[in-house]
């Protein structure tokens, strides 16, 4: 049995309760979260979340814009009103690309004065890299963290 805070089983509670947090601050307000949308890559790295139990807003970076429409588009439309906290949760994959793209869209969202939420993806990035290095690869391990992140809903809900 694995022990320790390497161990698979102590990386995935980690993943599940960093994957918990941004849940509930993904839901929409009227369900007692905070409304953050996140923002991924692509329609698979929605179509995880969504099976890892995301319920609120998910907003795609691939949708045939270039960046400064998408960071306007996000700026618009979630960074209007800031109490000071972040208006998005950036959730890119955490390979070199995603990891440039992750950069980019934050610089120039707080160039705006629009901080970003990156916590989950600096949680995955160190949890489930061993397991792959994308959103849609935890599809692969929903199975496994599915009822971790209920557990902890459950508990922080």
């Amino acid at each position: 049995m694995e022990k320790g805070p390497h161990s698979r089983t102590a990386r995935f509670e980690r993943a599940a309760k960093a994957i918990s947090i941004a849940i509930l601050r993904n839901r929409a307000l009227e369900e007692g979260g905070s409304g953050l949308p996140v923002l991924v890559e692509g329609k698979r790295d929605e179509a995880t979340l969504r099976a890892l139990g995301f319920t609120g807003k998910v907003e795609r970076v691939n949708r045939g814009w270039d960046r400064p429409r998408l960071v306007a588009y996000l700026h618009s439309s979630y960074c209007t009103v800031s109490d000071g906290g972040p208006s998005l949760i950036l959730l890119m994959d955490w390979d070199r690309t995603g990891g440039r793209l992750q950069t980019a869209i934050r610089d120039r969202l707080m160039a705006l004065d629009s901080p970003v939420d990156e916590d989950l993806r600096r949680e995955l990035l160190k949890s489930m890299k061993p397991e792959g290095r994308t959103v849609e690869s935890l599809l692969s391990h929903a199975d496994s963290l599915e009822p971790l992140v209920r557990g902890f809903l459950h508990d922080l809900g």
